[in-house]
């Protein structure tokens, strides 16, 4: 009996430090800020286990049956912890922190009721001393374990939903062998038994249908038809059609509407590359979706374009669903274009003899810090030099209408490392009032100029729209702002802040 208790807290610590890592990374998809969700989820988690294990002194009698019923309620909430947290946040029913810190709270205390409880049913068995050390020992080398199973494996491969029910089966199982250890000594044997299997079957049937219930909230969220949606390493990708509209959107974030995605993108390559006649070789950062590729190689001259992007699934998503083919016209097929799968920022850094004519940086916005650090002065002392002597750059930099500060901050950053930066902003009807920045080592009005014409077709950017484009009105107006630096990463509580405001 030592032995299986023993191995009963190596698995419901385990059990435990999951469903935290879980509501954590839920709470930091769905929010943002990952610092601050990471830090208040794991401080309430560990404020009411210590509530947990002050409790436990009121539980005197049959504590067998106590521990196994405790399972049997960590093991349910638990498990469909992340789907019910997805659930809550797409039907706003309810405001949404309260239903997080609340779930957080409460399987908090009913985590923190059982190590007690497991050396209070040790206590006869072992020594203090030696009960004491290997309870706490199999408790954080369960700790230990999920700690790299979670983001290694589990997450990657079975998602949120998946994962937390697995631990919750985890938690059940430890109560049906809790129970054929004690069945003759606990009151009621038979209700107790009758439900762990009720919860299990519950929660096998949660693992079964865990795609319906996510895309039960998906739908909720989005509203039109979902089409298209993988969960990968660094994101969850959505796509969605309602009528000829197409949309793709990242952790839950638009990134681009198939109806007006060319003012985007158009806006993103030409104010830039159309100037530059003699380019060759471009960069893209990001903008694995290759609608900026798409409008890159409508110049002729250009030989090669570089598309570095994180994730392998954007960029297979966008080269082979035929949708998506014919929205960037099937531009990941060019044998100009060459694909790599890497983070842009330490691509840079560890390919200092690769230099562009031109670059395009179409990162997502700055909504967690893995972002934010593609925004701060050390990126772009890396991007510039990886510009030739003439070359120039265009970074997609959020809205100066919604995110004002934002938008000027990044504008500050760029200048901070010596390269002269030209503001411009557009209006892309699903997003709004658009920012990009037109960077190089020419004065800024030699970067603002309008160019003759531009050499091949667009529906939307024409020098004739120069002006009103480098034009910013008073309520998009420059604002004071710091340097964003990998240390502070103020950017993205900036961005969050600002961003709240809009859609409160």
């Amino acid at each position: 009996m030592r032995f299986a208790l023993l191995v009963s807290v190596f698995v419901v610590a385990s059990c435990g430090l999951a469903y935290e890592l879980i509501a954590a990374a839920q709470s930091s998809y769905l929010l943002g800020d990952s610092i601050t969700q990471f830090s208040t989820v794991i401080g309430v988690y560990l404020f009411a286990m210590g509530v947990g294990s002050w409790l436990s002194k009121y539980i005197t009698r049959d504590l067998p049956a106590r521990f196994i019923e405790i399972e049997v309620m960590v093991g349910v909430l638990g498990g469909f912890s992340a789907s019910g947290l997805f659930l809550a946040y797409a039907s706003s029913a309810a405001p949404f922190k309260v239903i997080l810190y609340g779930l957080v709270m409460l399987i908090g205390i009913l985590v923190g009721l059982e190590i007690p409880l497991v050396m209070r049913l040790l206590e006869g068995e072992i020594r203090f001393k030696d009960l004491v050390s290997q309870v706490l020992s199999f408790d954080y080398l369960g700790a230990l374990a999920v700690s790299l199973l979670f983001p290694l494996v589990l997450a990657p491969r079975l998602g949120m939903a998946r994962t937390a029910l697995l631990f919750g089966l985890l938690n059940i199982a430890v109560a049906i062998w809790s129970w054929t250890l004690f069945r003759t000594k606990v009151s009621r044997p038979r209700y107790l038994l009758a439900l762990c299997l009720g919860s299990a079957v519950l929660l096998l049937g949660g693992f079964a249908g865990a795609d319906k219930l996510t895309h039960l909230a998906e739908h909720q969220l989005y509203q039109d038809e979902m089409i298209l949606a993988e969960t990968t390493p660094y994101q969850r990708i959505v796509v969605t059609r309602w009528k000829d509209d197409y949309r793709l959107f990242l952790n839950g974030n638009l990134q681009f509407s198939s109806r007006d995605e060319y003012r985007y993108h158009e806006a993103l390559v030409h104010p830039g590359l159309a100037s530059l006649p003699w380019a060759r070789k471009v960069a893209v950062l990001g903008g694995g979706d290759g609608l900026a590729v798409r409008e890159i190689l409508k110049y002729p001259n250009i030989q090669s374009v570089t598309l570095v992007d994180l994730d392998p699934a954007m960029t297979r998503l966008f080269r082979d669903a035929p949708i998506l083919r014919r929205l960037n016209q099937d531009s990941l097929h060019s044998p100009k274009v060459k694909v790599i799968e890497a983070d842009a920022f330490k691509w840079l850094d560890t390919h200092p003899e690769e230099t562009f004519d031109f670059i395009v940086v179409d990162f997502p916005d700055p909504t967690n810090y893995a972002l934010g650090k593609l925004y701060t002065n050390l990126f772009y002392r890396l991007l510039e030099r990886h510009l030739v002597a003439q070359g120039r750059a265009i970074i997609q930099s959020t809205s100066p209408l919604y995110a004002r500060k934002a938008f000027w901050t990044v504008v500050t950053t760029v200048e901070s490392v010596g390269l002269n930066a030209a503001p411009y902003h557009v209006l892309v009807p699903s997003f709004g009032e658009w920012g990009y920045i037109l960077v190089g080592r020419d004065s800024k009005e030699k970067l603002a100029a309008p160019p003759a014409s531009i050499p091949v077709p667009t529906r939307f950017i024409t020098p004739e729209l120069w002006p009103a484009l480098f034009t910013f009105p008073a309520d998009m107006s420059r604002v004071p702002a710091e340097v964003n630096r990998l240390d502070n990463q103020q950017l993205v509580r900036m961005f969050e802040s600002e961003w709240r405001q809009v859609i409160r």
